[in-house]
């Protein structure tokens, strides 16, 4: 039964492989490049007058400001705690953490 099922695998992949291969030689894909031409569209640029007045905030209103804040008076530089700061810090932490009472040797 397993040399069946092994034989019959066998001539599936062998079948399907050299199907490949005859399929790749007699392919009707012809290779040689195709050009593409487009059609010249009618409507050219050409200079004419502008457009209706358009609204892109829908109903909301208008608002302007003027003026210019430096941006260190607005926003405070962030305190960056150093890799090694914290990782000495861990250390201290877990030297000084409470340790279990009971140790189980099995």
């Amino acid at each position: 039964m397993k040399t069946t099922f092994f034989a019959l695998c066998f001539l599936c992949f062998t079948g399907a492989a050299f199907g490949q291969a005859s399929i790749a030689a007699t392919s009707s894909i012809d290779s040689q490049p195709q050009v593409y031409e487009f059609r010249s569209h009618q409507g050219r640029a050409s200079q004419q007058g502008m457009g209706q007045e358009q609204n892109l905030l829908g109903v909301a209103g208008y608002s302007q400001a003027h003026g210019v804040i430096p941006l260190w008076e607005v926003i405070t530089p962030s305190r960056v705690t150093p890799l090694g700061d914290a990782a000495r810090l861990l250390k201290k932490e877990h030297a000084t953490a409470k340790k279990a009472d009971i140790v189980w040797n099995n």
